[in-house]
């Protein structure tokens, strides 16, 4: 028994020795292989290691007109560790901010991902020239501070805000998002929308380090190694984006005291021309120190000028749908181009009204294209749901969802630009869910035949039906840039997107267009010497006046642009929408607007549509 004690004794030493070992062994390998902050400081006493910023490539139109470029700025770094006897009060003094700021500055860099006190941290970013000049007479005198070389953006137009997008101050999630390069840390900034965030990799490019080496006081004695481990930025690549700068700065003028937008597409590459969302704002309001503060006031304006209305505010289509449904039944074999519907001003079944404007009756495809007709598209619409060919409503409404979404309505096109919204095209499942499974008829849904009810579609969604209407069937993804520096362009945008829409269908419906130009609704705003095809649409809107708006293309047989506009709470399509889309088109067709144009130029331009705010019309 006494042997049986001695032995269990040994087996729990033996084991409590091996644990111990264990331990150390755990603890040593983390100090030395995983927790580099004993690195840190023993590099800290030996070396200061500097990061060289590289410059952020530069942004230039389809012309190769610079709009983006780089300016120098500069980041005040400290290295807390080594700040002794600090004149606190001749530093706040010098940089222009108060005692109180400087201890929230010194708190907010102490408590960031990543703090290091032997390190230089940023303590302030993106000091201009002249800042940097007051300091750098005085930095001898403030142990501890450095000032690191960094570039700020700059513009040489006031246009296009919200698709260049702007740099900002990386936050949390960007840096725990950064698993796989590791490029940020604490401080730097990157693209926070538009094409400065979708091509942030491209724009940035590769950080490079100087390594300084430190005396036993710390202070900097020379390159380490003459230099020779130091490793050399990479600038970024360059972009060449799809647009228009003379184009895009006429269309923001003439949605001047507006709310709306404007999409232009080249139907043959579906390259962006122009994308225009009114109210704006200048991009460089969002560089510099004040940034946070106009961000603020541009956030809390009332008219929006942060929302990206082309990609995504969206609206029932209204009459520019009428298009797509033409198109749909004809692929279905439900109407031919003869098929003719009557209309006694509406389509009328017992108490139920869909009004319509005066014109002829009987009308064909053509002539329900030219003159809108509402009875034409609610009988056909009508006559699809209930033919006997689907054998329910469900497989025929579902028939005709898969047309409109290969139509790019329904989902994301993919275009390069951050936030873009999908619209809303409701399926058989939506109509079971609000009326209940098998309760529901055609008329019920007549709606969707002339743009309104449950459909939504973005400008951006619109102009890519005017492209695939241009193209008899097919489209390529819209995009904003057109050339990388050193790299291809994603097959994404170079991929031809076919329609499930066989090509003789898009014929009648072009026709139709051009007849709604040269003798239709469109007819005061024709463009001499150049066959536009277009299509008004008169949106309703429960919150107030209707939007305006209108879809085209031109030239018929050779189309260079397709484009939409929307005008919201303005009225009819042909009044508002219709004058400026065509106004883009001969700016960019012909370069100029003709004499006989220009009064409808200055009325576009001179006209104030803005909501009343507070009772008050907004200047």
């Amino acid at each position: 028994m006494l042997n049986d004690q001695f032995g269990n004794r040994r087996f729990v030493i033996g084991g409590l020795m091996v644990v111990v070992v264990v331990i150390y062994i755990i603890r040593l390998f983390n100090l030395q292989i995983l927790d580099d902050s004993y690195t840190d400081k023993a590099d800290s006493n030996a070396f200061l290691k500097e990061i060289d910023f590289p410059a952020r490539g530069v942004i230039k139109d389809r012309n190769g007109k610079i709009l983006v470029f780089n300016k120098p700025a500069y980041d005040i770094m400290m290295v807390t560790r080594e700040m002794k006897n600090f004149d606190t009060l001749m530093f706040c003094k010098l940089l222009n901010i108060s005692h109180i700021d400087f201890i929230q500055r010194t708190k907010e860099m102490k408590r960031r991902r990543g703090y290091n006190p032997y390190t230089p941290q940023p303590f302030m970013t993106q000091l201009s020239s002249e800042d940097y000049g007051i300091l750098q007479e005085q930095l001898f005198r403030f142990q501890g501070i450095s000032l690191q070389n960094r570039t700020l953006r700059d513009y040489n137009y006031h246009n296009a805000a919200l698709l260049l997008g702007s740099i900002g101050e990386v936050g949390k999630e960007t840096l725990k998002a950064d698993t796989i390069d590791h490029f940020y840390i604490p401080g730097d900034y990157a693209g926070q929308n538009g094409i400065e965030q979708t091509y942030e990799k491209y724009l940035r490019g590769k950080k490079g380090v100087r390594i300084f080496l430190r005396d036993a006081h710390g202070r900097v004695k020379g390159r380490y190694e003459n230099g020779d481990l130091d490793v050399e930025s990479k600038p970024g690549k360059d972009l060449t984006l799809s647009i228009d700068i003379d184009l895009q700065v006429y269309g923001e003028q003439l949605m001047n005291n507006k709310v709306g937008s404007i999409a232009a597409i080249d139907p043959s590459t579906g390259e962006i021309l122009a994308l225009v969302s009114s109210p704006t704002y200048d991009p460089s309001l969002l560089v510099g120190r004040k940034r946070s503060v106009n961000y603020m006031q541009l956030k809390n304006d009332p008219l929006l000028p942060l929302f990206d209305r082309p990609m995504m505010a969206c609206y029932p289509p209204g009459s520019t749908f009428k298009t797509a449904n033409a198109l749909i039944l004809q692929e279905e074999k439900i109407i031919t181009p003869a098929t003719a519907y009557p209309c006694q001003s509406g389509y009328h079944v017992g108490s139920f009204t869909v009004g319509c404007h005066a014109h002829s009756s009987p009308l064909n495809l053509v002539q329900s294209v030219q003159h809108s007709c509402n009875a034409y598209y609610c009988a056909g619409f009508r006559a699809m749901m209930d033919h006997p060919k689907y054998k329910n409503i469900s497989n025929a409404f579902e028939t005709w969802k898969q047309h409109v979404v290969s139509l790019g309505f329904g989902y994301k096109l993919g275009a390069d630009v951050p936030n873009e919204k999908r619209g809303f095209i409701p399926n058989a499942k939506y109509y079971d869910k609000w009326y209940g499974e098998g309760r529901w008829k055609s008329l019920m849904i007549v709606s969707n035949s002339i743009g309104q009810g449950e459909i939504q579609a973005t400008p951006l969604q619109l102009a890519n039906l005017a492209s695939i209407i241009a193209n008899r069937g097919y489209y390529y993804v819209p995009h904003l840039v057109k050339h990388i520096d050193g790299f291809q362009l994603d097959s994404t945008y170079t991929n031809k997107r076919v329609t499930s829409i066989e090509s003789q269908y898009f014929t009648p419906v072009v026709d139709g267009m051009e007849l709604v130009m040269r003798s239709g609704t469109g007819y005061a705003s024709r463009i001499d010497s150049i066959v536009v095809c277009g299509k008004t649409g008169t949106a309703q809107n429960p919150h107030g006046e209707d939007h305006s708006i209108f879809m085209a293309f031109a030239p018929k047989d050779d189309p260079k642009i397709a484009i939409c506009v929307v005008v919201e709470n303005s009225g009819f399509g042909a009044t508002w929408a219709a004058p400026i889309a065509t106004l883009m088109m001969e700016k960019y067709l012909k370069g100029y607007i003709p004499k006989r144009r220009k009064w409808m130029e200055e009325r576009m331009l001179n006209a104030n549509l803005l909501p009343k705010l507070n009772g008050n019309k907004t200047d």
